[in-house]
């Protein structure tokens, strides 16, 4: 050893690396393949000025998605939690799908203004009418009980997906739901690119991802037992039911048909922000 060099443990090093101000970070998905849209910043405030004031008005507002779809079976998920030394969960040494299990898709419905969960699981294809069955079965099991009173319903989604601005079956789905319901049904949408900012994902998603990491999901049943049991610090309660249709992909929805739904555009981007009217 020279004059110019030291020994030191990995203890010193990482006390003279946080000295310095450094730390460990994971990577950040904050890179865009594609440039912002111009008006992206002026949805985002379109979006909060809408949802302000349906609440001020005690009108319902919920974000919607779907989350990713999970693997049914005893397969590793991703996390730790506590066990005893050398007694922690045997699972499969594969994540190939079992495809006599299929695969389950969350569809979540958060109620922004009183932090109130809803998912409906899915074991078919994530498609607009899939998407549009979880929003009658929020409203059935709780919507029209906390929202008596209610004469319209505002919905925040991404701007692709089973829901997404540019999906004729989702406009004719709408159109079922707002003549379910029998009130207009107020839609915005994210501006592409920006899905992680969609409510649900941060307030709902990531919450079940908490408090199921680290179990596997051997069951339809497991999974929506976990969902119902989420919680967090801030209040949020979650209801979970599970839906066994199967719901086609590819459904061709005829100009005839598309023309049928009574749909009114926002003067701003009314293809992210739009009402759909009953037309009973």
């Amino acid at each position: 050893m020279n004059e110019y060099e030291y020994k030191l443990s990995h203890r010193t090093v990482s006390d003279l690396l946080e000295l310095l101000g450094y730390s460990l970070q994971a990577n950040k998905k904050e890179l865009a393949l594609k440039e912002s849209h111009p008006d992206r910043n002026e949805q985002f405030e379109y979006i909060n000025s809408q949802t302000k004031l349906f609440m001020s008005e005690n009108e319902p507002v919920i974000s919607i998605d779907a989350k990713k779809k999970e693997n049914i079976g005893n397969f590793k998920n991703n996390g730790v939690e506590y066990h005893r030394k050398d007694d922690a969960p045997k699972v499969l040494d594969h994540d190939f799908p079992i495809i006599k299990n299929g695969k389950a898709t969350p569809y979540g419905i958060y109620d922004i203004g009183v932090n109130k969960g809803f998912v409906n699981v899915g074991i078919s294809a994530d498609t607009a009418e899939f998407a549009g069955n979880s929003i009658l079965k929020w409203w059935e099991a709780i919507g029209k009980n906390d929202y008596p009173n209610a004469t319209k319903l505002m919905i925040t989604a991404d701007s692709g997906g089973s829901n997404g601005y540019r999906i004729r079956l989702w406009k004719v789905t709408l159109q079922k739901i707002a003549n379910n319901l029998n009130m207009p049904i107020h839609v915005t949408h994210y501006p592409p690119g920006t899905s992680k900012w969609n409510k649900v994902e941060h307030r709902l998603f990531s919450f079940i991802s908490i408090n199921w990491r680290g179990k596997p999901l051997v069951d339809l049943m497991t999974i929506v037992n976990f969902i119902d049991s989420t919680t967090n610090d801030f209040g949020l309660t979650v209801s979970c039911t599970y839906d066994t249709n199967i719901y086609k992909k590819g459904i061709v929805v005829s100009k005839e048909l598309f023309d049928s739904v009574t749909i009114a555009r926002h003067s701003f981007h009314g293809e992210w922000n739009y009402i759909v009217f009953p037309n009973l």
